[in-house]
């Protein structure tokens, strides 16, 4: 499923330019993606298509935060198996950056609980909230999309 959302991901800018899901089906299957795959990805596509489509847009920049932003949250057990001590560094990590308000962790939380696999690893969150920022049509700041793009073995230490 994830080499599915990397290639829609890298070849299409936004849900708005990715072709309808049958047509896109036909063409990755005409690619040599696996059919199962293909299958989960499309269904994970079109949840996080209608999820996003329910969230509040975002408040213009220099709008105080909404009531309650400052809100802690806890994760489910099943949450902390999923994404374990690294996954959820990062998502904490973007949210207190900013990057990822409370309605987006909530929606990053929820299509990583919909990924098949009972763990997914930083590699494979990093293409979620990718795909997030994707379903959104929202780019992230170039930093923001650095840190999720960027390997950290192939940085140079100054």
């Amino acid at each position: 499923m994830f080499e599915v959302l990397a290639f829609v991901y890298d070849n299409y800018c936004d849900r708005y330019t990715c072709p309808e899901l049958p047509a896109l089906h036909r063409t990755l299957n005409t690619l040599g993606f696996v059919p199962h795959q293909v299958e989960r990805a499309l269904l994970w596509l079109e949840d996080l298509k209608n999820a996003a489509a329910h969230l509040p847009s975002r408040a213009p920049c220099g709008e105080p935060p909404a009531p309650g932003a400052a809100a802690m949250r806890v994760l489910t057990r099943t949450e902390q198996t999923k994404l374990g001590m690294s996954g959820w560094g990062l998502l904490v990590f973007l949210t207190a950056a900013g990057a990822l308000p409370r309605e987006e962790l909530e929606l990053v939380l929820e299509r990583a609980l919909a990924a098949p696999a009972n763990t997914i690893s930083l590699d494979e969150l990093k293409l979620l909230v990718l795909m997030v920022f994707w379903g959104l049509a929202r780019e992230p700041d170039a930093l923001v999309r650095d840190e999720l793009c960027d390997k950290p073995c192939n940085r140079l230490a100054h």
